[in-house]
């Protein structure tokens, strides 16, 4: 037994005891402070808080693109997609935008996608 469960047994701690406050007293060292602990969830982390009523508006506005077909500018794929095209047909999210001429696109569902990721995620589960 080593000598530091001796002494806590002879002050009458568990051993269990004794092991949950010397992993405390390690956990916020580590820490270096408490308001600093490691397992806690910092916004700085992830880019802060997230605007949902601008991504609300992107979700609705890229639904009403797909809906009408209506075609859009590079720019206008490229906010509703979150990455500016870089080649005549890109899939990203589950979208399919294919260029119809210079500075026209048309925004659709990208069906083979979403069929394998259904697919994959049966595999999973």
């Amino acid at each position: 037994m080593p000598e530091w469960m001796a002494q806590a047994a002879a002050q009458g701690v568990k051993p269990e005891q004794a092991l949950a406050f010397i992993g405390m007293g390690l956990m916020q060292k580590m820490a270096g402070s408490a308001h600093d602990l490691p397992w806690l969830w910092s916004e700085a982390e992830d880019g802060g808080q997230a605007d949902l009523a601008a991504l609300r508006q992107r979700l609705e506005l890229t639904q009403l693109a797909v809906q009408t077909g209506a075609p859009l500018s590079t720019s206008e794929v490229s906010q509703l997609l979150g990455a500016r095209p870089s080649s005549e047909t890109v899939e990203r999210g589950g979208l399919k935008a294919r260029r119809l001429s210079r500075n026209v696109w048309k925004l659709s569902l990208a069906e083979e996608a979403s069929s394998r990721s259904d697919d994959a995620f049966r595999r999973r589960f």
